[in-house]
């Protein structure tokens, strides 16, 4: 057998190490209380252990990875081989506009509100100004990272759910789906909204899209961060240029049409993807643009 491969987080408490098809095996364990038939699991050097089951392996596993994270819980991360699913999908295309507040706001009118992250934030805050206090390998030091890793993860679950469960339906419903590239990077620099957009999961949300398209057979298109989505009106194509974040909604006078700034990046993001061009419209009508609430003033 294969010596196991091992790596380790200096001082975050994560390990993980991988066995190969000859270091574990599974073994179906007869009916027990509590754990609904659930098959163990043999690893070598470790023994027979009933693991809590997410989903049935859709194939034989070739390697098992044994993770224990920060807050000390374990983890069996199998590779399986999977095959494509067949699902017809009820749209054609959908463009999808992140946010933080309304995470995701479609094309086709539907949004998903985001998680609200705030009162476990703040316990992490608090816990953190405590541990910062603490004398170094202390044992309350010990126990309060804990805590602290254990309100991370409770964070991280939460999100992980949430955007499984969104990223699931937006696949499986339209058959080509339209994202934005966000230069997330830059906009942490901002320290007002750097750690609510660190909560959101932006790029996790992306690279489900992109796994899951592969695997109902969808087609994933990320178009430009350049693309100029919310300084143009989905309906007529007039440009009325940027506009400050706090304006939620607007109204073209060229056409007449009121939008919520989302809705209407959401169609401009979709008619990117799909292969309109913003430079076809008619935009050189001498018109101007306003927000709703100064409709009466102009």
């Amino acid at each position: 057998m294969r010596s196991p491969t091992s790596s380790r987080s200096r001082g975050s408490g994560h390990r993980a190490f991988s066995l190969t098809l000859r270091g574990f095996s599974i073994k179906t364990s007869p009916l027990r209380a509590g754990f609904n038939n659930k098959d163990s699991v043999y690893l070598a050097k470790i023994g027979n252990v009933i693991p809590i089951w997410s989903r049935r392996l859709p194939s034989q596993p070739s390697s098992v990875t044994i993770i224990k994270d920060c807050g000390e819980r374990y983890f069996l991360s199998f590779v399986v081989d999977i095959e494509p699913v067949n699902i017809d999908a009820k749209n054609q295309s959908v463009g999808v506009d992140l946010g933080i507040k309304t995470f995701a706001f479609m094309s086709n009118g539907t949004k998903a509100e985001s998680p609200i992250y705030s009162k476990l934030d703040r316990k992490i805050r608090k816990l953190q100004k405590k541990l910062a206090r603490q004398p170094k390998d202390s044992k309350h030091r010990h126990r309060t990272r804990i805590k602290i890793a254990k309100l991370h993860n409770e964070i991280a679950d939460t999100r992980s759910y949430f955007l499984h469960k969104l990223s699931t339906k937006v696949v499986s419903e339209n058959e080509t789906i339209v994202l934005e590239d966000l230069n997330v990077s830059g906009m942490v620099k901002n320290r007002k909204l750097a750690r609510a957009i660190s909560l959101q999961g932006w790029h996790e949300f992306r690279t489900l899209c992109e796994t899951k398209s592969q695997k109902f057979g969808r087609e994933f298109v990320v178009i430009s961060r350049w693309e100029p989505t919310s300084q143009i009106c989905s309906g007529c194509g007039y440009r009325w240029g940027k506009l400050d974040l706090k304006i939620r909604e607007i109204k073209c006078l060229n056409c007449g049409i009121e939008h919520e700034r989302d809705s209407n990046a959401a169609k401009n993001i979709e008619k990117v993807g799909i292969g309109h061009c913003h430079d076809s419209k008619c935009t050189s009508r001498r018109s101007k643009t306003t927000t709703v609430v100064s409709v009466d003033e102009a």
